[in-house]
């Protein structure tokens, strides 16, 4: 059945309102019959703040946010549209969770700047929201997303990918209070890779996958689009060679950004590395704070 996330979010907000109203009113209401009690008619009044009211109201970009980090944990398995709570933090796997969404059998989620693997992050997310709110409002509900995350992007998905690759973590590094459970590894500032992995589903063969099945391929395809801007460039007129050379020049920049990259995950996919989670999230963080991005 088709859905509109607009439609489920004003649920949403009427709920919160009745729910924040209530609490202040009844707060409200407390505060009078201990201020006549103690005969502080004249120094205090009854009323209460809104900050000052124990439950939030809805918030928009709050909501969708949180829509977009649950539809991550959905797709490392984490959570499922099929059951309520947490499905997997460590122990043993359950398959029959996962209906709707299967999770990733890889444990690796890359981050692209383009639609260069199938199973980047953005063409994920656009699937989730397919699946879980139905094909015939798929545009519209990506619509809503992108309208309510701002940011640059001519189209609702280019918006999404611009969260996800610039703010999707700062964000979950926030709200897990700088000890993240999905690490983004980062080959630096021209974006040249980008992928999260859950740490509670890591094995020692984690970072030999992401470099094999990950590393290489996008390495490939940049060299792919390289040969191929090449071509074009060559045959171009005036006015398309700016645009070109541009976009030339900054795959180049993310091809040279990779490649250094690769060495340093080749580095530690042969030391087959393990993490202990009983020591902390930060300590084993920085034992691959080379190749992870830096949390602030």
């Amino acid at each position: 059945m088709a859905r509109l996330i607009s439609e489920k979010y004003a649920q949403w907000e009427q709920v919160c309102e009745k729910r924040f109203n209530t609490l202040k009113s009844n707060e409200e209401e407390l505060n009078r019959i201990f201020i006549k009690i103690y005969g502080l008619q004249d120094e205090l009044t009854p009323e209460v703040e809104e900050r000052d009211v124990t439950v939030r109201k809805a918030d928009r970009k709050r909501e969708i946010k949180s829509l977009i980090s649950y539809a991550v944990g959905c797709i490392f398995g984490r959570y499922s549209v099929d059951c309520k709570g947490i499905c997997y933090a460590g122990g043993e796997w359950d398959s029959a969770k996962y209906r709707t969404i299967m999770p990733t059998k890889s444990n690796v989620i890359p981050i692209c700047d383009d639609d260069y693997l199938s199973d980047d992050l953005t063409l994920q997310i656009v699937e989730f929201i397919r699946k879980v709110y139905g094909t015939e409002t798929l545009e519209e509900n990506l619509k809503f997303i992108a309208e309510t995350l701002g940011g640059k992007g001519n189209s609702p998905r280019e918006v999404i990918r611009n969260y996800l690759l610039n703010e999707f973590y700062a964000d979950h590094c926030t709200i897990y209070k700088k000890r993240p459970i999905y690490w983004e590894f980062s080959s630096g500032k021209n974006n040249g890779f980008r992928a999260l992995v859950y740490v509670h589903r890591w094995e020692r063969t984690t970072i030999a996958t992401l470099r094999t099945d990950y590393v290489h391929e996008l390495q490939e395809r940049y060299r792919t689009q390289l040969k191929f801007l090449g071509e074009q460039i060559r045959q171009a007129g005036t006015d398309e060679l700016v645009t070109l050379k541009k976009r030339q020049k900054k795959l180049s920049l993310q091809l040279d950004e990779i490649n250094e990259y690769e060495e340093k995950v080749h580095h530690y996919a042969d030391m087959m590395p393990d993490i202990d989670l009983d020591d902390g999230v930060k300590a084993n963080y920085e034992k691959f704070s080379d190749i992870l991005e830096k949390i602030k």
